[in-house]
Order: C-alpha cells, then structure tokens, then sequence
C-alpha cells in the first residue's frame, strides 16, 4: 500500500503561483510513475501532468505546459507541481496519484494505471 497525501492549495490571485506536495509513505516511493490531475466543479477529472520514475521523463497537458512543472524527491518520497501564472480556468481540487511501473522510464497520463491517489486539495483562483 502507498499512501498519498497533498498539501500546498489555497486562494491564489489570477497570475499568482502555488507549488503542491505530494508526500508518499507505505511501500518505496521508488518504482512508481507518478501523476497529477484535478477536477474542477461539474467536470470530470482530467490529467494535469506525470513524471517517470527515475524523474527524467515529463509531460503536461497542452492547456499548463510552461506554467506548471511536476517535479519529485526521490529521497523524500514526495513529488511536486509548481504552479505559476494561474488562471481562473485552473480552479478545482488537484489530486496526485502513483502507478506501478518497475524502473520503466515511462510517463503515465491516463488515469486508469494509477492504483493509489491521495484525497486532493483544492486551489481556488478566482475571476
């Protein structure tokens, strides 16, 4: 079992910046892809970003690429997504999520792989 937990939402201004934690504990921290994605009021949930295991390898949904940046510590068994430039468009509650996969350098952007997933934190970036 690996359990997640988020930190770091709030009420930010539109073009302020946040960085979210995600911190894992359970099993190793290591061998898992990690993810985040959000659901805004009434959406489904959608991917935001994810990030190999050994870090080298990322990728970001088109509408947060060269804001956000997900990033992890390894040694701290905590990934990261710092958020700059926020937008309205961005509010919904942020969640992260590990996916299983050995040292493959893979990046997994689709929700369905992801076994464990924290309890979200919200960020509100108001009109």
């Amino acid at each position: 079992q690996v359990q997640l937990v988020e930190s770091g939402g709030g009420l930010v201004q539109a073009g302020g910046s946040l960085r979210l934690s995600c911190a894992a504990s359970g099993r190793t921290f290591s061998g898992y892809a990690m993810g985040w994605f959000r659901q805004a009021p009434g959406k489904e949930r959608e991917f935001v970003a994810a990030i190999s295991e050994n870090g080298a390898s990322t990728y970001y949904v088109d509408s947060v690429k060269g804001r956000f940046t997900i990033s992890r510590d390894n040694a701290k068994n905590t990934v990261y997504l710092q958020m700059n430039s926020l937008k309205p468009e961005d509010t919904a509650v942020y969640y992260c999520a590990a996916a299983y996969v050995g040292y493959a350098t893979v990046v997994v952007t689709t929700s369905r792989p992801y076994t464990y997933w924290g309890q979200g934190t919200q960020v509100t970036v108001p009109a």
